[in-house]
């Protein structure tokens, strides 16, 4: 019996040598030349394994289960966000990029054995029972976490729409777990929404990059001006809690804010890894000021955007230091139900800076604030996750030598904190225009309700008039002539 399950799992390791050979091939196309010994002492020391289990592990396992569970062992090993998807998850991730999925509605990643929240998704059951970027996760109903693979998690977590499952929640500044109950339902993100914060400035929120998110903040931005009846003076972008989506529509959303030049780039060992974005002429708010809105919570392609305006000096980066997502996950379909989600790549800003395990440092670092009630805890007990918290996570190719350097003199863009003034932009001038005018009696009681609803979001807006000030006077201000009416 030993010697037969020895047989048949070389034979099984040798006929997944030579479909992964294929698949590299074909798929990758890879221009390397394939090893011509396999590692022969691995795939013996594999087999061997396999064969013991086969007979000696106290229940019988199928094939298909310790050849499934290699795989995803294999791929989990790499990083954190290579992992193999079986038919369900393979059709919930294509599903997802669309904007319509069930669950829960949050972005999680796992850390010494403990699921933490990357970030809640906006308008769905975890948002709204107040789970928060940061949290730990210990318990699923009466399970434990500990132990568990993501994989093993995020299946609990799922489930029929109008079911329930607890969880145990460890939160920074709160003496003692607490208990969360969530519904699951089905989850329709709506990518983009937006409104005037006041006469003249726009706020537009981006919960999640799926494919039509473009063209769903082109109709918001058109949305703002009408409502304005005029163009806007400026924008907050806000981005926090964003855990990211699909690369295209992250270039799309920077674009429709820069003029020219490159937007990001991808740099890996296969050559159709390699690529670059370009912004195409044409700036939706005619060179208005832009004022982006990060926290731990945005990832991925919010950090492409972030770091796309911040390079070009097109936006002023606000809140905090970003979640450090600077790879790119390609998905390979094994067959028509089952992929491979792999890292392929990691993505650079167009100074070249890499953001991976690093982050977006804002301009302007502003923490929210709130009053909390038990200051007992130690502080960074619970830290908010990042990308550089995650075991395996990739290195930082362009800070390897610079690890003891503070944040910011490690961003080679050091000038991309004040934005410049756009020139032969619709000018105007620091008077007040009809519309601020015209402003309602309660409007400092408006404001001071923003404040306490979203302080971030308030002080944003200040720092985007001051913006918007110092814009439209450099404009305004006429070229000094000389006593003979010549220009100096």
């Amino acid at each position: 019996m030993h010697t037969r399950y020895r047989i048949l799992a070389g034979t099984i390791a040798g006929i997944l040598i030579g479909a992964t050979t294929s698949i590299s091939l074909n798929v990758f196309a890879f221009k390397q030349t394939v090893q011509a010994a396999p590692p022969l002492d691995e795939l013996q020391q594999f087999s061997e394994v396999y064969s013991r289990i086969k007979d000696s592990y106290v229940e019988e396992v199928k094939d298909k289960d310790l050849m499934t569970n290699a795989i995803r062992g294999m791929l989990s090993g790499l990083d954190p966000h290579s992992s193999y998807l079986d038919a369900e998850e393979f059709k919930e991730l294509q599903v997802g990029t669309s904007g319509e999925f069930g669950g829960l509605g949050i972005e999680v990643g796992m850390e010494d054995g403990f699921v933490k929240v990357i970030s809640p998704i906006d308008d769905t059951p975890a948002q709204k029972a107040g789970l928060q970027s940061g949290d730990l996760i210990i318990r699923l109903d009466d399970t434990p976490v500990k132990g568990m693979t993501l994989n093993d998690a995020v299946k609990l977590m799922r489930g029929k729409p109008d079911t329930s499952i607890n969880l145990m929640v460890v939160r920074e500044g709160k003496d003692k777990p607490f208990k969360v109950t969530l519904k699951r339902a089905i989850i329709q993100v709506k990518s983009v929404k937006s409104r005037l914060l006041e006469a003249g400035y726009g706020y537009v929120r981006i919960t999640s990059f799926q494919a039509k998110t473009t063209e769903a903040l082109l109709e918001a931005l058109d949305g703002l001006k009408k409502e304005n009846k005029g163009n806007l003076r400026g924008i907050v972008l806000d981005l926090r809690n964003n855990p990211g989506g699909v690369l295209n529509a992250a270039v799309g959303v920077s674009d429709a804010f820069l003029e020219t030049g490159k937007i990001v780039y991808t740099e890996g060992r296969v050559e159709d890894a390699k690529m670059e974005y370009t912004a195409n002429k044409g700036d939706s708010i005619t060179g208005a000021p832009i004022v982006v809105l990060v926290n731990q919570g945005s990832a991925s392609a919010s950090e492409i955007v972030a770091g796309a305006l911040q390079d070009h000096k097109r936006a002023l980066i606000v809140g905090q230091k970003t979640f450090g997502k600077g790879s790119v996950q390609t998905v390979l379909p094994l067959d028509e139900k089952t992929a491979v989600k792999l890292t392929t790549a990691r993505y650079f800003t167009p100074a070249g800076r890499s953001i991976q395990a690093a982050g977006i440092v804002p301009d302007i670092e502003l923490k929210p604030l709130k009053v909390k009630e038990n200051q007992d805890t130690e502080d960074g007990a619970f830290d908010p996750l990042s990308e550089a918290d995650l075991s395996k996570h990739l290195s930082n190719p362009t800070q390897a030598d610079d690890a003891a350097k503070p944040e910011k003199a490690e961003t080679p863009a050091e000038d991309s904190a004040k934005p410049e003034a756009p020139s032969d932009k619709d000018a105007v001038t620091d008077d007040k225009s009809a519309a601020d005018k015209a402003k309602p009696a309660d409007a400092d009681k408006a404001k001071k309700g923003l404040a306490e609803e979203d302080y971030q979001l308030f002080e944003a807006l200040n720092i985007l008039k001051g913006m918007d000030l110092v814009q439209s006077r450099l404009q305004a201000t006429p070229e000094p002539k000389s006593a003979d009416g010549k220009t100096l």
